[in-house]
């Protein structure tokens, strides 16, 4: 069959690197990072995220190839990539590293709201009376 293994796309190789930043060159205070083994799932996330900073005047990111398991976001922000850092300035890669962190305590609310909306769920029904709950626990969420 002609069909790339799907565990390629999601395990990534020993010697590769799953983030790479190059500065760009024709712009300032641009970059772009390759992400590997990523798809539009992340990629709208972190490109959603770096739209909320005031600091980022363009973000966007590509998937080159639908073959190959590999997303590019570009960054440009309002400055600060190579000098004084004044109010509302940051470069490129504080921008993404920002909009990651608050990714990240989005989701770890998410989850702790998922545990305590289950287990109360759990203390109420105590796991009877039919419905369409689909069976089974959480899958260790």
């Amino acid at each position: 069959m002609n069909q790339p293994d799907r565990y390629e796309r999601f395990v990534l190789p020993e010697h590769a690197k799953k983030l790479e930043y190059v500065a760009d060159t024709k712009l300032e205070n641009a970059g772009t990072y390759t992400v590997e083994r990523e798809d539009h799932t992340l990629g709208n996330l972190v490109r959603m995220q770096l739209h909320r900073d005031p600091a980022v005047l363009f973000s966007g990111y590509r998937i080159p190839h639908p073959l190959e398991p590999r997303m590019l976001i570009k960054v440009q922000t309002i400055g600060a990539s190579a000098g004084a850092k004044r109010e509302g300035e940051k470069g490129p890669q504080e921008a993404f590293t920002d909009a990651v962190k608050a990714l990240q305590g989005e989701y770890a609310e998410l989850r702790s709201k998922m545990a305590d909306a289950l287990a109360v769920k759990e203390m109420e029904g105590g796991g009877g009376g039919g419905g369409s709950s689909g069976g089974g626990g959480g899958g260790g969420y």
